[in-house]
């Protein structure tokens, strides 16, 4: 938080110069009075986003919002937009400023201290080069585009040459194994692959070549692949290559000055399709729309987190993501607003890995010094890894432009916000230095946005969420959909918002859609999260409703037992599962990593329990403990909670996990052998 004026006061003010409506959003009670009004009349508030945020339409919109329903709201009808039209609008300001559109590090540049600045011309000269190649392809409007790359300014000039033309573009993660990439993209049947040979992680380059050949071999939609030579440039493009097949390379695709007009397009054709995690089945295809996506990001980046034109305000905006994260759809909407990303692809624990060093979780608080960040975001793991480890960034590096930190992926625990506002600088205020401002956030790939958030001119509260977002009708609800506060209920929306799906693909009659979503509470939308809305306003999510622990009739989420587990300084990462039977009492089960060298004893065993109950309760200490060398994560860094408590309860492994969708997926086997020998086989 620093002494500028904050974009929710600008908004407030146009709100009363324009609108003629009157909200003080520096107080509790004027930001509820403000988010009733967004939540109440949906069709004014989304209205006045459209406006304030300067949405162009060659067409006028006949209705904001056509029936007022979940699924089947239609948004700004007969209106047409483009992401690339509007993301462009802010370039030749931004340029004239002095500011880039993006900056970018991997880890060998960390290595050698260099950083790549890529200029607001720049990155539109390239993505005209590369939609006039697409075009001249024939790609049209509506054909999918797959990519498998990191994440590197190419894919963001990839991203955007696509939404330029209205193909629908789809990213996987160059770690992601051929099964996995397989599952998502067979679904959408690409027309063309945007691809890397290989990436880069902790030190070790890894070849992707022959993993490109096999998907490529599963996948005959597929007519053309552009291949960027990211780790070798004497890559064998041609050993891609099939007899209804052609490779070209990316880089001269983007070397070209041609004219460019991104095409005019109904506010909700279809931009990109994400994924579910795919633990379970095959990954769910969402599908999200050009104007959805726009209006969200641009409403929830400059009104929550703050963060305006480069031009205005000087921001620079990183979160840290990989490409197969909704994150990395989050940061570019960073760009629609005008603002400077920054971008970092690798390990944030730099390239000593490979060597069998120590991880140095200071890497990104050093590029985010070299790049002059003042938004920093990142999973709330990083965050508490940076706890484990003693990382003091201020002692490594100048961090004096940073004035915000955000969090998200998982409950971000009360300590790790303690270790944000000691180890990170204070910022001007009205009233003098201040602590930084920390600004948590809960939402999803399902719909592209944030449910909670922040708001810069609201008390932070150790612990909270500061407030529900603006258009979001979020609410705690019972299992008879009753309202709750101070209370931990199921977080549902209870309105639509624009950036909700438009579909899944291939899901035809719409029943895959409705049953992920409103099968428990009709025409609104359950998220799948515990949250507890705080009589002040705030939230606390306790993780997703379906690993819930209901111990004796106390219904808790797992991020409060894991908060007491890991404070432990033990204890690196741990899951535990509420394993429930018909007529028979409840299982328990914690599964801990510990420091290496540790082993889990009688004593540490006692430490352990003693920390839950002191912590918690008695009912919630589990019934059995054991050591683990590692929890399954999903490749969003997820803790795989459902899958696990599934395999302990009878189902068949392969039905639960999906290997290549994993990060360590080495660490299953010992799950797949405990649950043996639980049930006696």
């Amino acid at each position: 938080m620093s002494a500028r004026p904050h974009h929710i006061s600008r908004y407030t003010d146009w709100l009363a110069r324009e609108r003629g409506l009157h909200f003080d959003a520096t107080t509790t009670e004027g930001y509820d009075a403000l988010w009733r009004w967004s939540v109440t009349d949906l069709r004014a508030f989304w209205g006045s986003i459209w406006d304030y945020f300067g949405l162009r339409s060659p067409t006028p919109t006949t209705s904001v919002l056509e029936a007022e329903t979940m699924p089947g709201a239609r948004w700004f009808v007969d209106a047409q937009v483009n992401y690339a039209q509007h993301l462009f609008s802010h370039a030749d300001a931004a340029h004239a400023a002095g500011h880039p559109a993006v900056l970018f590090q991997n880890e060998a540049m960390r290595e050698r201290g260099e950083l790549q600045e890529i200029s607001w011309p720049e990155l539109h000269r390239q993505v005209a080069s590369l939609a006039a190649e697409l075009r001249r392809l024939g790609v049209q409007r509506g054909d999918r585009v797959g990519a498998f790359l990191p994440n590197v300014p190419q894919t963001v000039v990839a991203f955007l040459a696509c939404a330029s033309l209205g193909a629908i573009w789809s990213v996987c993660s160059p770690d992601m194994g051929p099964v996995a990439v397989l599952d998502r993209f067979r679904q959408i049947e690409p027309k063309l692959l945007i691809a890397c040979d290989g990436y880069t992680y902790g030190g070790a380059t890894h070849d992707r070549m022959p993993v490109l050949r096999g998907v490529l071999d599963e996948l005959p939609s597929v007519r053309d692949v552009l291949l960027l030579k990211y780790q070798n440039a004497g890559a064998d493009a041609q050993s891609l290559a099939g007899p209804r097949r052609a490779v070209r390379d990316f880089v001269a695709a983007t070397a070209n000055d041609v004219a460019f007009e991104p095409v005019w397009l109904p506010f909700d054709h279809p931009l990109w399709v994400v994924y579910s995690s795919g633990t379970t089945g095959l990954p769910k295809p969402i599908v999200h729309g050009h104007g959805g996506v726009m209006i969200e990001a641009l409403k929830a980046g400059a009104l929550h987190n703050d963060v305006g034109p480069s031009a205005l305000t000087g921001d620079r905006y990183h979160w840290y993501s990989t490409t197969g994260w909704i994150m990395w759809n989050s940061q570019l909407g960073a760009l629609l607003g005008g603002t400077t990303i920054c971008i970092f692809d690798g390990n944030p624990g730099g390239a000593a890995l490979v060597s069998g060093k120590a991880p140095d979780l200071t890497t990104l608080w050093r590029f985010a010094a070299d790049a002059g960040v003042t938004f920093f975001g990142a999973g709330a793991a990083f965050y508490a890894n940076c706890l484990k480890a003693g990382v003091e960034p201020m002692k490594v590096a100048d961090l004096s432009k940073l004035r915000a930190v955000g969090s998200t992926g998982s409950p971000l625990s009360v300590e790790s916000y303690q270790w944000v506002y000691d180890h990170l600088p204070k910022v001007d205020g009205r009233d003098g230095p201040q602590r930084i401002w920390l600004t948590p956030i809960s939402g999803g790939t399902d719909f592209a946005g944030a449910f909670v958030a922040g708001m810069p001119t609201l008390p932070t509260v150790i612990g909270e969420m500061q407030c529900r977002c603006l258009g979001a009708d979020v609410h705690a609800w019972d299992e008879q959909g009753r309202d709750l506060i101070d209370e931990v209920g199921e977080l549902v929306c209870a309105k639509p918002m624009p950036s909700m799906p438009l579909c899944f693909w291939g899901d035809a009659d719409g029943k895959r859609y409705h049953d992920s979503y409103f099968d428990m509470y009709p025409n609104a939308w359950r998220h799948g999260d515990w949250i507890r809305i705080t009589p002040r306003g705030g939230a606390i999510i306790y993780g997703r409703s379906d690993a819930t622990i209901n111990r004796h009739g106390i219904r808790m989420g797992t991020a409060e037992l894991y908060r007491a587990v890991e404070a432990l300084p033990e204890v690196l990462d741990s899951l535990v599962v509420d394993l429930e039977y018909l007529g028979r009492e409840s299982y328990m089960p914690l599964f801990v990593v510990l420091r290496e060298g540790l082993v889990l004893d009688a004593a540490l065993t006692r430490q352990l329990k003693d920390g839950i109950r002191t912590a918690l309760s008695a009912r919630h200490v589990p019934n059995e403990i054991f050591q683990v060398e590692a929890v399954p994560r999903t490749l969003s860094g997820k803790k795989m909670e459902l899958p696990v408590k599934k395999l302990l309860m009878g189902t068949p492994a392969e039905q639960v996990f999906k290997l290549d969708a994993m990060a360590n997926a080495g660490c299953v086997a010992w799950f797949v052998d405990f649950a043996a020998r639980r049930s006696g086989a």
